[in-house]
């Protein structure tokens, strides 16, 4: 703490603006959890102005490896946040919206 008792701005945790942030989406063609996770995503992120992208994992072998049993799996600034269900709340809350 400085000497005025105001928390140093190098200790000051910031989250980042949601137009700041990027959620990814990895899924696979024909899932219809998917479908439904990129609905709510896209909402979120066009609502709070966060980036959006979406990731295959038949595309992504490292991918595959690592979510194929979870997908979706909603990725915040790369960063698993979520899987199976995209909580709308939970995401919103995540970005800061």
């Amino acid at each position: 703490m400085a000497e005025n008792g105001a928390v140093s701005p190098l200790l000051r945790r910031k989250s980042p603006e949601p137009a700041g942030r990027t959620v990814t989406l990895v899924g696979k063609p024909g899932c219809h959890l998917c479908d439904e996770a990129r609905e709510v995503i896209l909402r979120v992120t066009g609502e709070l102005g966060a980036s959006f992208e979406e990731r295959d994992i038949t595309q992504d072998e490292e991918l595959y490896r690592r979510y194929w049993e979870q997908i979706p799996v909603t990725l915040i600034d790369g960063r698993q946040h979520d899987f199976w269900r995209v909580d709308e709340r939970r995401l919103r809350t995540a970005l800061g919206g």
